[in-house]
């Protein structure tokens, strides 16, 4: 339910009392989720008169962050929270960890607080004397690299030996011993670092450890990240436990007999399965999916099944489907089988069935409109308690179109006063008079998500079923259905999504830009789905490198920079990808001491890294006297810091010969450079500074090899334009930029679709699928400048 009016600036203000700013707190009333979430936590700490803006950020990180399984015990971290016995984020996080793991199960206080620091105080005589030990142990880089250090390594190694230190004190202790080391930060400092320059220091990557010489080992979950998930044969415990408005709990579980059964059909193998609703594309979120779901089957020597959950006609294409089968292959991933929701249609009717007989479900004749209306107010259905017989009756009429669409669907009977939305007598069935794209026109009813998804879980006996986390609501109602019919329980596990910054992940919003033209298609390159991705150059294992990095984790509201998944791209690329030259905006050279008519052939590397006696590592380049710069590596007036080429100026042509600017040739408006004439130094002694690529006329008087070149940039500005209310003013209008003609090296009219080069000093780029025989287009993948390893990985 969506809060307005006076209950909006009632709430405003209560978000206000305890510290959120207005920006943060107006964003947080459009999130209902988190409106309540927070409410709630204010509440039970008793701080609706207001406290502290300290105190209020962990409240709002309680609210989006504390574990849903341990509700019980959040009141108990409250306390902590409120008589700063709890007072760091470590702790916090700490404490996250501790109770999710506890539970509805027992809090045993000792182990709480010696798992969270509890009382334990860092001085500022200990602090001071740790950070003295890791700046003298880093002295020699420090003071290489001045301000440019990475700040962030020397936190992490205080944070190593002191957990539970005040941060905004460690920072402070920090800052003076730059100032004191280093003195005041000069304009050299800001300086970016030329090429050559971080040419020279990229051996020294390998001291990203440099703040810590002995580098930390990594992780069980780091080493294994599905090690968080138990064995099949485990599955007898309980799952959650249900609390009924009347006082009741359900505590859910597999019987061992239930279990064993379910053991003998599956061997005791993993069983997990990915299920994307064939609606639309898949995209970088459904990346992880697959990543969990496969992964964790090939990891434990199991099987995971590729299963659509088809249960929406209206929304469902065959071109969805085709789809998504073609890009989990790949992705890399091998289904153990295909199948689909509707190839169930027949059990989960008679299960509909039993349902009711069992007193469980009821045919419901209310509108959309009301049933919304009389959830929000927690009220029955007036057909909630009609007779078995008659829901019997009226089921079967639905179910032999005997009644008309949207005049009836079949609704469980499960609690309408409890704490959770999800147990609001969720509808099972609805009416739709559409054919369906597997099952054809067999039925005219569907089942629904909320009843479909457990129940197919089941049957096909999956051990884990693996899902993200605004999913965890609904676990009541799911172990609620298997529960009353008797049916095997899977494990259910719920993982933060995947958010990536400066785009949108909402299937809806991604079909509404797809299909009013905002973007070329849902393989746009400028999107995150994975055809897209797929189309601007970016391969399937950089991508599950990026969703293995980040981890199956449970931190909600988390959203990951793309720069982070720029820095997997490049990372491939740089071992995978030719080197070649190409001039993007040419600028005609004529080299006035070079014989017109004469070409040269050079030899030019595809590896940084080429051994002289490997010929399959060059290519050849010609050499003329007319050659092409970028426009950019040419100013009319030089500076110092420029290492391109101005009149009078020498810079050195990539794999060829130095050459100097004698003389410009301009436009009638006196600005315009129309030509360079230049002298090259066949002898190559000269030593400029400057180094350009560059593409030559082939032979005389016929141009370079014309291509075209897309370019492209963030689809949108804002790092999260979802939360803005006008979304679609947030779009890029630079996010694709055509250059018709660019001048490529001839080598380059043999590539093929699907082939990726460094052009150097532009990025990393791949042959598109618009590409005729006439004329080649490139889509760039990423850029060379790379700012995620920079600062930390």
């Amino acid at each position: 339910m969506v809060v307005k009016g006076e209950e909006s600036d009632k709430i405003l203000e209560l978000f206000l009392k305890i510290g959120l700013d207005e920006r943060t707190a107006r964003n947080t009333i459009a999130n209902n989720k988190v409106t309540a979430n927070l409410t709630a936590v204010i509440h039970e700490a008793a701080l609706a008169n207001g406290c502290d803006r300290a105190i209020g950020n962990f409240l709002y990180t309680v609210a989006t962050k504390y574990p849903a399984n341990a509700l019980v015990h959040r009141p108990k971290l409250l306390e902590y929270v409120v008589s700063s016995k709890i007072k760091t984020p470590a702790q916090l996080e700490a404490a996250f960890s501790f109770l999710s793991n506890v539970a509805s199960e027992e809090f045993k206080r000792n182990e709480f607080e010696e798992a969270c620091g509890v009382g334990v105080e860092v001085s500022l005589e200990e602090l001071t004397q740790t950070v003295n030990e890791i700046f003298e142990e880093n002295k020699a880089v420090i003071l290489e690299r001045r301000y440019r250090t990475n700040v962030g390594e020397l936190f992490g190694s205080i944070r190593k030996k002191h957990p539970w230190a005040d941060p905004k004190m460690a920072k402070q202790l920090v800052d003076a011993k730059m100032y004191e080391l280093l003195g005041e930060r000069t304009a050299a400092d800001d300086e970016k670092p030329s090429k050559k320059k971080e040419k020279k220091e990229k051996p020294a990557k390998v001291e990203k450890a440099v703040v810590d010489e002995t580098p930390a080992q990594p992780s069980e979950e780091e080493l294994n990240p599905f090690s968080i998930f138990p064995a099949p044969e485990d599955n007898i415990k309980v799952h959650t436990e249900v609390f009924f408005s009347n006082g009741s709990v359900l505590r859910c579980c597999n019987t061992r007999e239930r279990l064993d059964n379910h053991l003998k059909v599956t061997g005791g193998r993993v069983f997990t399965r990915f299920p994307p609703e064939p609606n639309g594309y898949l995209h970088i979120g459904h990346a992880k999916a697959m990543f969990v779901d496969f992964g964790l089957a090939k990891e434990r020597g199991g099987c995971c099944y590729l299963r659509y959950d088809d249960t929406n006609p209206e929304a469902e294409k065959k071109e969805y489907i085709n789809h998504i089968e073609e890009i989990v292959q790949w992705m890399g991933w091998e289904p153990f089988k295909i199948t689909y929701t509707s190839d169930y249609f027949p059990e989960l009717y008679e299960l509909a069935v039993e349902l009711i007989r069992r007193g469980h479900a009821y045919v419901d004749h209310q509108t959309p409109e009301e049933i919304k209306e009389y959830r929000e107010k927690k009220m029955n259905s007036p057909w909630r308690d009609r007779p078995i017989a008659e829901s019997l009756k009226l089921f079967d009429e639905m179910k032999r179109g005997l009644i008309e669409e949207g005049k009836a669907t079949l609704r469980m009977k499960q609690d309408m006063q409890s704490d959770n939305f999800n147990m609001y007598d969720l509808i099972a069935y609805r009416i739709k008079f559409n054919p369906h794209p597997h099952a054809g026109d067999k039925w005219c009813i569907y089942p629904s998500y909320d009843y479909a998804h457990c129940i197919v879980d089941s049957l096909e006996n999956i051990t884990h079923s693996l899902c993200t986390l605004e999913f965890e609501t609904r676990r009541a109602s799911y172990y609620w259905l298997l529960h009353v019919l008797d049916l095997y329980q899977p494990y259910v596990w719920e993982y933060s999504r995947l958010n990536v910054t400066n785009t949108v992940m909402s299937k809806r919003k991604l079909n509404y830009i797809v299909t009013n033209k905002y973007v070329d298609g849902w393989d746009d390159p400028r999107l995150m789905t994975l055809a897209g991705l797929r189309r601007r150059g970016v391969t399937s294992t950089a991508i599950n490198s990026f969703v293995r990095g980040i981890g199956i984790t449970r931190s909600d509201c988390s959203m990951i920079r793309l720069d982070r998944l720029e820095y997997h791209i490049r990372e491939e690329l740089n071992k995978t990808a030719p080197r070649v030259l190409v001039v993007l905006h040419p600028l005609k050279v004529v080299i006035t001491n070079l014989e017109s008519g004469s070409v040269l052939d050079l030899d030019a590397k595809k590896w940084p890294d080429a051994r002289t006696d490997d010929t399959s590592a060059f290519y050849k380049v010609p050499f003329s006297n007319v050659v092409y710069i970028e426009r950019s590596d040419f100013r009319m007036k030089d500076s110092k810091d420029y290492y391109g080429l101005a009149p009078g100026k020498s810079a050195l042509l990539r794999y060829a010969f130095p050459i100097k600017c004698t003389d410009v040739i301009l436009a009638d408006d006196k600005e315009t450079v129309l030509e360079i004439r230049a002298e090259y130094d066949a002898s190559k002694k000269s030593k400029p500074k400057g180094v350009l690529h560059w593409v030559a006329e082939p032979s005389p008087g016929s141009d370079p090899l014309k291509i075209e070149v897309r370019l492209f940039d963030k689809l949108f500005n804002s790092e999260n334009p979802a939360e803005l209310d006008n979304w679609l003013t947030d779009l890029n209008p630079n996010s694709k930029v055509v250059v018709p003609t660019a001048y490529a090296v001839p080598s380059l009219g043999k590539a093929a679709v699907g082939d990726t080069f460094q052009f150097e000093r532009l990025g990393y780029f791949t042959v598109d699928k618009d590409s005729t025989a006439e004329k080649l287009v490139f889509n760039r993948t990423v850029t060379l400048k790379d700012t995620y390893s920079k600062g930390g990985k």
